[in-house]
């Protein structure tokens, strides 16, 4: 029988010794599992096979079995993932700060894991080896509570890294997978704040939504993605057509995927056509206002106040026409998530009023909102975008699961 108390007991008991990892022995781990994780790609394939059948018959949506399936390919960089931590400064240990009170106290700021860190997270059989990677160079234990839709590719992936602890002569506490996919047992989790340090939710709107709402641990916030790219009246027209296409259809799955585009008035009958042709190699439905369905006719499907404000996760994107940087500004920030924004200009001024006055974690100027991931940044793997502005925001690497602590070194002082 499942004990959800006992798992976590031990992983709060693991920490310590996650905690006091040689930065020698943690990246030895790393190295072995990526290996481990090629070597036995056919099983982890076979075991995805049955989660992705599940899926087919239960009608999940395409989107959405994207998410979920493992390929050789994506097998690879998930190995290559653990490898490339494994070669980045292990932040455990770093001296932040140091200075000298006047009473002669001498005082580091330094930085530390976390500690036990929960993460509670939908589809993706990826999120758990890049999890792990993180959690576990940055010194912390993890415990992962995936949905019921990846069940069998999360414990495959999750067999083969404690294979890969063992081998190193780590305790293999310091990774644990819920293998119960009730919702009690969520429900349970998220109020283990004796055991758990931090509970990270990765998944779409209402896990989040519930996450925050219902969890006595604290939490930091990932976000759901919609995400928009501005055609400024001085973008060049062809490197516009080309971010928009990579941006809206390279992965319509993912957070990060353009779900709502702003044009110009003064070049959207001109930039319009082109990017309806350049769309319709993936036969991207278009929402549009009037102006929009002026230009281009009846195939494009008037929009709603829902769909600026949707992250469809589909072939859908909204369209929307501006007069100034300043509305689309206004309407980016009325209607986003926080998570990444793109404005396509030749303006410099314009761009930098634009990365000035829009409030998202990452904002980008002539350049697919597709990058804002912890691969892409370098960060090796990333355990979520935060889109909050505690503690961490942007793609979340190793720095971004520690926390500091003061040392202070006296020769008997007393406080008067």
């Amino acid at each position: 029988m499942f004990d959800l108390k006992d798992l976590c007991e031990k992983s709060a008991a693991a920490k310590y010794e996650a905690g006091l990892l040689t930065t020698e022995k943690k990246n030895e781990v790393l190295i072995c599992a990526a290996k481990m994780l090629k070597q036995e790609s056919a099983y982890l394939l076979a075991e995805n096979e049955k989660d992705l059948a599940n899926a087919k018959e239960n009608s999940i949506s395409e989107g959405m079995q994207d998410r979920l399936r493992l390929t050789k390919e994506r097998i690879e960089a998930m190995s290559e993932g653990l490898v490339q931590v494994a070669s980045l400064p292990d932040p455990i240990g770093e001296l932040l700060e140091e200075f000298e009170r006047p009473n002669g106290l001498k005082i580091k700021k330094i930085r530390v894991p976390m500690g036990v860190i929960g993460i509670i997270f939908e589809s993706r059989p990826n999120v758990t080896a890049d999890a792990f990677a993180l959690t576990f160079k940055s010194g912390n234990c993890v415990i992962l509570k995936g949905g019921k839709e990846a069940i069998n590719s999360n414990k495959a992936i999750v067999k083969v890294l404690k294979k890969a602890l063992e081998q190193n002569g780590v305790n293999s506490d310091v990774l644990a997978l819920i293998e119960s996919t009730d919702r009690e047992t969520t429900a349970q989790f998220m109020k283990m704040k004796e055991y758990v340090d931090v509970l990270i939710p990765r998944g779409g709107a209402g896990l989040i939504r519930a996450v925050v709402e219902n969890s006595n641990i604290p939490v930091i916030e990932t976000g759901t993605g919609n995400c928009h790219v501005y055609i400024d009246k001085d973008a060049d027209p062809k490197m516009a057509v080309d971010i928009l296409f990579n941006a809206k259809t390279q992965r319509i799955s993912v957070c990060n995927c353009a779900e709502s585009l702003l044009v110009h008035k003064d070049i959207a009958k001109d930039i319009l056509p082109a990017i309806k042709e350049s769309l319709d190699k993936k036969n991207v439905e278009l929402r549009g206002d009037d102006i929009s369905i002026e230009i281009l006719g009846d195939c494009v499907v008037p929009a709603t106040e829902e769909d600026y404000g949707k992250e469809y996760l589909d072939y859908i994107l909204s369209v929307k026409t501006v007069g100034s940087v300043d509305e689309a500004i206004a309407h980016i920030n009325k209607y986003n998530t926080h998570h990444s924004e793109c404005i396509v200009t030749e303006n410099a001024e314009t761009a930098e009023k634009f990365l000035n006055g829009v409030d998202a974690a990452c904002v980008y100027v002539n350049a697919s909102t597709r990058f804002t991931d912890g691969f892409e940044f370098g960060f090796g793997a990333e355990i979520g975008i935060s889109t909050q502005k505690l503690h961490a925001r942007g793609p979340m690497g190793l720095r971004e699961l520690t926390s500091y602590k003061y040392k202070v070194y006296g020769n008997g002082q007393i406080r008067q």
